[in-house]
């Protein structure tokens, strides 16, 4: 707000670099992909790109008719993607910053834009309340998301570019396919407006900011809240995970820029289970945050830290790997005969798509579940009702649960390689048809 740029060193004793050039709010900034360059967006209506150096030189360009509200570089950090209150999107050459086309079909501001990895789509979000959608070859909207219950702040692709997650003022968090077009996950774990939100590199986890002052780290493999961070004295407007996913930085309205350290792995997947699953619901009621995470006050340097430990590994998931095709015949002919005998319910293995089901789904259903399961010894005949008996049903109910939960962390695993075989697929067909265009030319 007060219309300059501050860059940091995280290198102790290093001076940080102020930028002044913008007349009015800086509204976004973003390094390039390799660093030499830095572009921000101002209420003063046009783009800056600064050289990080202790000159601070840069060149400025008129973009739109209103506020810059977002800045984002491509990939290979050719082009330069703009969004602005004039309620249109706009795409440039960074060498000479030439204008190239715009995208004019939202019908209010547009808050926020990014490309895809690939960089063949565009992401926008508006106070239309729409998530729309863009093909940059044919400058086509291919898909436009309407089902936000109020204003669109932030949307990001997945580090896949599968899917999108956007942040609402509705406080709500969602998560869309954009291949299927469909809603994946909706978390809704905030009590006020979220401002922003960033994927790890590992696509592992999202993590978002919010008018309620805090920050979260949801799973999405899991599909719940991890932990809560507390830091902020006032609104948290802004979060980013570094390229790593070694650290993550938050600002806020209390003038504050945070550098925070991640305890988890970005690369190694089989850590991912090491979460031990608490009674955590998505909505954060039953919330047990068990992180360590050290932040450092760019400003005043002062320490934060949440008490916390790493929790352990869970005997069910150590059990992952160990699963056997007749393993799995047992516990359906296992889960039949209580059906038949006991009315058990047939929502358990729903848990087998836990990782895709919507977080309001598994709030209704796991509460019904255990209610149930109570309740089974009391509607047996009661020459049933013996002690040895109810010993024994509830003994196997819980390793029907426990084998139903490996399942569903065996399917979350398939559908992460799958992923990854796609993303090799893709990148295979790009390689053979530049083959072609080279034997051709």
């Amino acid at each position: 707000m007060d219309s300059c740029l501050m860059i940091w060193s995280i290198r102790p004793q290093m001076r940080a670099y102020r930028f002044v050039g913008h007349k009015d709010a800086v509204m976004c900034v973003q390094f390039s992909p390799s660093g030499h360059l830095v572009a921000s967006g101002s209420r003063d209506k046009t783009v800056r790109l600064w050289i990080p150096s202790v000159k601070g030189e840069s060149t400025v360009f008129k973009a739109h008719t209103g506020t810059v509200r977002s800045v984002h570089f491509s990939t290979d950090g050719q082009s330069l993607l703009t969004a602005a209150d004039d309620k249109t999107i706009k795409v440039w050459t960074v060498h000479r910053q030439k204008f190239l086309f715009s995208l004019t079909q939202h019908i209010n501001w547009v808050r926020c834009a990014k490309f895809s990895p690939d960089g063949r789509l565009i992401v926008s979000a508006s106070d239309d309340k729409t998530i729309k959608l863009w093909d940059k070859t044919s400058r086509e909207c291919i898909h436009s998301f309407c089902e936000h219950g109020g204003f669109v702040n932030h949307v990001d692709f997945h580090p896949s570019g599968t899917c999108i997650a956007a942040a609402g003022t509705d406080s709500t968090v969602k998560v869309w396919d954009v291949r299927m077009n469909r809603l994946l996950q909706h978390y809704q774990v905030h009590n006020a407006v979220v401002n922003s939100l960033s994927f790890h590199p590992s696509g592992n986890y999202l993590i978002t900011a919010s008018n309620d002052s805090t920050l979260k780290i949801l799973d999405l493999l899991e599909g719940r809240l991890l932990y809560t961070l507390h830091g902020h004295q006032g609104p948290a407007t802004c979060v980013s995970f570094s390229r790593t996913g070694d650290f993550f930085a938050s600002g806020g309205s209390d003038e504050q820029v945070m550098v925070w350290k991640t305890n988890f792995d970005a690369a190694d997947y089989g850590d991912v289970w090491k979460i031990q699953k608490y009674g955590t619901n998505v909505n954060g009621a039953l919330h047990n945050p068990q992180s360590e995470m050290d932040c450092v006050d760019a400003q005043n340097k002062h320490k934060y830290q949440e008490l916390s430990q790493t929790p352990e590994l869970s005997q069910n998931q150590q059990l992952q790997q160990q699963l056997q095709p007749e393993l799995r015949q047992q516990l359906q002919q296992q889960k039949l005969q209580l059906q038949q005998q006991q009315q058990l319910p047939r929502q358990l293995p729903q848990q087998q798509q836990l990782p895709r089901q919507l977080p309001q789904q598994q709030q209704q259903q796991l509460p019904r579940q255990q209610q149930q399961q109570q309740q089974l010894p009391r509607q047996l005949p009661q020459q049933q009702q013996q002690q040895e008996e109810e010993a024994s049903l509830a003994t196997t109910l819980e390793h029907i649960v426990g084998q139903l939960d490996v399942l569903t962390q065996t399917v979350s695993i398939l559908e992460q390689r799958l992923t990854l075989t796609e993303d090799k697929l893709k990148e295979c067909l790009e390689n053979q048809e530049k083959i072609i265009q080279s034997k051709t030319n």
